[in-house]
């Protein structure tokens, strides 16, 4: 049985690793040209080289997006950098020009190409015509139901990939032009200013059109029965410890499901983890109906910062079995926190004592990146993050 892939979104070199260490089976990410996340750090070409070496040696993939609206200045130097990715080792180009598309499948027969969101695809006949072009796989507009999901795939027999957590575009995606009329940003060109998230004044007080973000958790089963060929997870720009909660918990869903442990209790789980993780609020928007006024913000909203992640492990004293952390918010002796690894272990403690790295025994941890020791009998894996136990 071939499972369902997990697709994750990676902004920089640490984020892929992280990604794949965590559970993705592949990556998405953006060059320094060409990519709808201009503002991401993305990748040079020693970095896009790394990065897929990284990921074949772990048998995962690397896909480039190349996904702005193409102007003519935009031509004039996209088939050599198509050439220069493609000998850096990308498995698949995520594109949305028709052009782009024919000139890929064209002169390179290994290279995978996925059709971009930013296409808008949502009927049978759109995914016909691309398959017949030559397109490997459709990423699908977000604005679908389960049941026109299904048709689709029955129909075309064609791989489908579908977002399942994080932004949602408050247009149909790919037809934005809010960003560009409001701040000349254009977001079809990688300078989306989000002004859907903007605050405006009206009549009645503030004003605002923003759309909830999504979470496809509960209904990871649905996505795999209906023949979904992989689940996308948005944001090249989060942090470290939002990648690695939101991957991790993917990660154990997909897996409980094929190792037949899928249970409502297991889901509500990760459900929780995944509202901590997040500053706004959530839905599965058309997946069910109809996206409605309980999907969007209208009236204001408040995004507070997220306190719950304490630490990066970047090492482990074996001597005096101890962890070393990288402190990222507030902590002290006496709080209860966890651990959790890339190999989906959790740990529950207490912290009973804080070094720094003159060996000063601490009551409070409160300086940002600060290398911490902590008193820990087990080694864990870099990379492991520590967050506030509020379970």
């Amino acid at each position: 049985m071939t499972k369902i892939e997990l697709l994750a979104p990676a902004g920089d070199l640490e984020r892929l690793k992280i990604n794949l260490l965590y559970g993705a089976d592949a990556v998405y990410i953006g060059g320094e040209k060409y990519s709808l996340r201009a503002n991401a750090t993305n990748f040079t070409l020693e970095e896009i080289k790394e990065g897929t070496t990284f990921a074949h040696q772990r048998k995962k993939k690397v896909y480039l997006t190349l996904n702005i609206v193409f102007h003519n200045e935009d031509m004039e130097e996209v088939d050599q950098y198509i050439e220069q990715t493609v000998k850096a080792g990308i498995d698949a180009f995520i594109v949305s020009d028709p052009f782009i598309i024919s000139h890929i499948k064209k002169k390179y027969k290994n290279v995978e190409v996925h059709l971009s969101t930013q296409n808008s695809t949502t009927n049978t006949k759109a995914v016909e015509f691309f398959k017949e072009e030559g397109v490997d796989r459709v990423v699908l507009a977000r604005e679908l139901s389960k049941e026109q999901i299904k048709e689709i795939i029955d129909q075309t027999k064609m791989d489908i990939e579908v977002f399942i957590h994080g932004a949602m575009c408050t247009c149909i995606s790919g037809r934005c032009a809010l960003s560009n009329y409001v701040t000349n940003r254009d977001a079809n060109r990688g300078g989306c200013a989000q002004v859907c998230r903007f605050a405006f004044d009206s009549e009645d007080g503030t004003f605002t059109m923003a759309t909830k973000d999504l979470n496809m958790a509960r209904y990871i089963k649905d996505l795999i029965e209906i023949g979904v060929t992989s689940l996308k997870i948005e944001g090249r720009m989060r942090s470290i410890y939002y990648l690695a909660t939101v991957i991790g918990s993917y990660r154990a869903l997909i897996d409980a499901y094929y190792n037949h442990t899928l249970t409502t209790k297991k889901i509500e789980k990760y459900e929780k983890i995944l509202a901590q993780v997040a500053n706004r609020e959530t839905t599965s928007q058309y997946f069910l109906k109809e996206a409605d006024d309980m999907d969007q913000y209208f009236t204001g909203r408040q995004e507070l910062s997220n306190q719950d992640y304490l630490g990066q492990v970047i090492g482990y004293n074996k001597e005096k079995k101890r962890i070393i952390i990288k402190e990222r918010n507030y902590f002290k002796v006496g709080d209860q926190v966890e651990l959790f690894t890339p190999s989906g272990n959790n740990y529950s403690f207490k912290i009973e004592k804080i070094y720094d790295e003159e060996e000063n025994s601490l009551e409070i941890a409160r300086h940002p990146d600060q290398v911490l020791q902590i008193p820990f009998e087990k080694e864990v894996e870099e990379y492991s993050m520590m967050r506030k136990n509020n379970r």
